[in-house]
């Protein structure tokens, strides 16, 4: 089976044959069809992760999957052979820039009827962290109001489109010349980050989505009312991930001292501050493939590379300038 392997960090994807993926009882064996390309996959093969993410090289890459099932484990009971499906795969278990996959069954979900496989493999990890940031854990209602920051990006297209779908008053930052892009998602508020500091702009806010960090993330704290919450998925990370993670004392230690600034800034503020490291969920995906379906969030796939590229399209990414996800395809 061909895939694209990192073999050392901070070196280029190499293309490699590898052995065929095993297939438990309770795995489902996809044929990838499409594969979203993420910066946390960047961050992996630099090595940015490896203390709180320690894969064994080589590792194959990729996050994101849409394809077709052509085996199933012994006590796999929801999908069959030829159905097409979606997923984020669990964590431990990456490597989606290859031909074939076995993905565990509840981390799976039958792909939106409505979309293409190249639309559905941009979807899973950026809308899985929407869900997560904005449902489950900023239980977003109507009429509050919320901040996502790099709204014409992956996860802020969706994240937008979300918010509002819940009702929420949402303000963007985007590039002026993405501005009506994001409009058209459902941002009633744009600020354009390269002429406009949005700390001086907004204020009364009751949640935050950030995916830039930095000083960017001790503003954003700024800006909420007493009692909200800002949500960070760059970092740095929080004690609570530490111990969601299983880290060992004395990296739960160092974790704590990371992310120690940000939070006693929050504290002072009356506001919290939370890291969000996604994870995968087949359940939440089959509630975002509903709202797909009825045309409440669309996928946002602003380019498509053919799989013999995966490693000039990974690289990609650091340039910036593509709306949405740039996505690896077969077809």
């Amino acid at each position: 089976m061909r895939a694209f392997v990192v073999t050392k960090y901070k070196e280029p994807l190499q293309e490699a044959d590898v052995p065929e993926p095993t297939v438990g009882e309770h795995d489902v064996l996809v044929r990838v069809e499409a594969a979203g390309l993420n910066p946390l996959d960047e961050k992996i093969r630099t090595g940015e992760f490896k203390q709180i993410l320690p894969y064994k090289l080589p590792l194959i890459l990729g996050n994101d999957v849409a394809g077709t099932v052509i085996g199933v484990g012994t006590a796999v009971r929801g999908f069959k052979p030829g159905d097409e499906v979606y997923a984020r795969p669990h964590q431990n278990r990456i490597g989606t820039f290859a031909e074939r996959i076995a993905v565990a069954e509840g981390d799976l979900a039958l792909k939106p009827a409505s979309i293409s496989m190249e639309e559905a493999g941009s979807l899973p990890l950026a809308a899985l962290t929407a869900w997560q940031a904005l449902v489950e854990r900023g239980k977003v209602r109507p009429g509050q109001k919320v901040l996502i920051h790099a709204g014409a990006g992956g996860v802020g297209s969706i994240a937008i489109q979300l918010a509002a779908h819940l009702g929420a008053s949402v303000a963007t930052t985007a590039g002026g010349s993405n501005a009506d892009f994001v409009r058209a998602l459902g941002a009633d508020t744009v600020i354009d980050y390269r002429t406009q500091d949005f700390e001086q702009l907004l204020t009364g806010y009751d949640l935050v989505l950030d995916s830039i960090g930095g000083e960017t993330l001790e503003k954003s704290l700024r800006v909420l009312k007493p009692g909200g919450k800002a949500i960070g998925i760059t970092g740095p990370p929080d004690p609570a991930f530490a111990r969601e993670a299983g880290l060992n004392p004395l990296m739960r230690l160092a974790v704590a001292g990371l992310s120690g600034k940000i939070r006693r800034q929050a504290k002072k503020l009356g506001v919290t501050y939370e890291f969000l490291f996604m994870r995968a969920s087949g359940d939440q995906l089959r509630q975002i493939t509903t709202l797909i379906d009825q045309g409440a969030v669309r996928p946002v796939v602003g380019k498509v590379f053919p799989f013999d590229q995966t490693p000039q399209a990974l690289q990609s990414l650091s340039q910036g300038g593509i709306r949405g996800k740039a996505v690896i395809g077969n077809s």
